[in-house]
């Protein structure tokens, strides 16, 4: 019974007390009652309920590297890893989810409690979004469309472009005028539009192309066929 008490005794000695702290923001008044913090560790898991001096406080921590967690439904807290030494020291540091245990960066700054045992100040990460707000109606979200936007610029260069050359001086526009006509585009997307071009696509025959003949081949056939005739004529005898 006595070694019991001892064992007892020397594990009450080495458990101390750890204590995390809120940030002033957001304001801990307004979280949530039922907000609370954890200490896991393999095999052992302990829990604190938000104090009225807005801190967690953990009472007979044995030594041991545990993961710190604030859990609260409206805001998101750092996640932090906690190792307490057997003589009543502690230190901690940040952590992330998936990250190496062993990793570890630049530890946190100690801030002990009233009563002298260490303690730690949490990270807020803001507030904890469970729903996408619809988007307000935006007049200029309907202007950024790249559909409206190049609509917009084909109107501007359709009503614009003629209101431009109207307002050219002559000799301009007749430049300009000139070097339309020359244009082999305008030959091609308008059929040649009735007038003979300097371009040799505004003469082309498509059909007569794809049937194998050409212009000099049709052309052709009428004189020979006029000579052939007139050698008939001569030939034939003359009757008396």
């Amino acid at each position: 019974m006595r070694l019991l008490s001892i064992s007892g005794l020397l594990a009450l000695a080495s458990a101390t007390t750890i204590t995390l702290h809120l940030p002033a923001t957001p304001a801990p008044a307004t979280l949530a009652a039922r907000t609370h913090a954890t200490l896991s560790a393999p095999g052992r898991r302990l829990s604190a309920a938000l104090s009225d001096a807005h801190t967690f406080v953990f009472h007979n921590v044995s030594a041991g590297s545990y993961l710190a967690d604030v859990h609260c439904p409206s805001d998101g807290f750092a996640p932090l890893r906690v190792d307490v030494g057997a003589a009543a020291t502690a230190q901690a540091w940040e952590t992330f989810r998936g990250n190496d245990w062993g990793n570890k960066g630049e530890a946190l700054a100690l801030r002990p409690a009233s009563d002298g045992s260490p303690g730690f100040e949490v990270r807020a990460l803001g507030r904890k979004a469970y729903f996408m707000e619809r988007p307000a109606f935006s007049v200029m979200s309907i202007l950024m469309n790249p559909m409206i936007l190049m609509g917009l610029v084909s109107m501007v260069i359709f009503i614009g472009l003629p209101k431009l050359v109207e307002n050219m001086d002559p000799e301009t526009r007749a430049e300009w005028e000139a070097s339309q006509k020359e244009n082999p585009m305008n030959s091609i997307l308008g059929g040649g539009g009735g007038q003979q071009q300097a371009n040799s696509l505004g003469n082309f025959d498509m059909a007569a192309y794809l049937a194998g003949s050409n212009k000099k081949e049709g052309g052709g056939g009428a004189p020979a066929a006029a000579s052939g005739g007139e050698s008939k004529t001569k030939n034939k005898g003359v009757r008396r």
